[in-house]
């Protein structure tokens, strides 16, 4: 599951990347969704990419329409609310699934390696958070409710 975690492929602004593109790097992924009530939590994401992009980590968007067709946007356009709306400045992947038969293979990964609640492989809803140590090591996986700023506590521990 951990080689599955980091080579699985998927595309950013039209360019593939797996996430061993950064490897030796925390990364933190999030599915995400425009239109859902916990899209505020974009602009904390944002903070966190700002206060620790230099130290190595990445954050990264996976938006998702699953959950209520929160995400019911094109992928250009899903960018530009996200720029224009929170100031996001991370990057987001094209649009996939996390749950069922078409579930993205980074999402497939992180739900075995970090499940949920009471084992739960599933993705609850927009908003779930995992951050990855350097090597590809699922250090959490954070609620959908969780803030972003109840995660620098974990962050920080990657980077020092």
């Amino acid at each position: 599951m951990k080689d599955q975690l980091l080579t699985s492929t998927f595309k950013i602004a039209g360019k593939t990347h797996s996430l061993s593109d950064w490897g030796e790097q925390p990364i933190l992924v999030i599915n995400t969704a425009t239109k859902c009530g916990l899209a505020p939590q974009f602009e904390g994401l944002e903070k966190i990419h700002q206060q620790y992009k230099e130290k190595g980590l990445k954050v990264i968007g996976f938006p998702c329409n699953q959950f209520a067709n929160q995400e019911p946007e094109t992928d250009d356009s899903m960018a530009t609310a996200c720029q224009i709306n929170f100031g996001v400045s991370f990057d987001l992947t094209e649009k996939v699934d996390v749950n069922g038969a078409d579930a993205h293979p980074v999402y497939q990964a992180l739900s075995s390696l970090a499940p949920g609640a009471l084992g739960t492989k599933s993705i609850k809803w927009n908003f779930t958070k995992f951050l990855i140590a350097p090597g590809g090591k699922v250090v959490k996986r954070y609620s959908p409710t969780t803030k972003p700023e109840n995660l620098i506590k974990d962050i920080e521990a990657l980077i020092r």
